[in-house]
């Protein structure tokens, strides 16, 4: 089932709204990294995010390196090969809130 896809005008006001995000893979994902005081906190992030997608059924693609977590947010199956949506609004504002 295809979810909607955010027109470029949505697009633009989750980046307004998020500015620690940046547009990624020609605007069909968006992608922030996030660094921490070591290794623990950083798995702990992850821990709280991971609580996150499971209860909005929404996972994040992710790299962890040491205190540094990179995670990309696109919904594939919006539109015909994916793209932005309305869950990864929902999905960026939830992981901020948790910093």
């Amino acid at each position: 089932m295809s979810v909607p896809e955010l027109t470029p005008d949505e697009a633009a006001a989750l980046l307004e709204a998020h500015p620690e995000w940046a547009s990624a893979r020609e605007g069909k994902a968006i992608a922030r990294t996030f660094r921490f005081n070591d290794f623990s906190e950083a798995w702990g992030f992850m821990s709280r995010v991971a609580l996150l997608a499971e209860a909005q059924d929404h996972h994040p693609e992710w790299f962890n390196v040491y205190n540094r977590v990179e995670v990309t947010l696109t919904t594939h199956d919006a539109g015909t090969s994916g793209g932005l949506s309305a869950r990864d609004a929902r999905m960026a504002a939830s992981i901020d809130a948790l910093l």
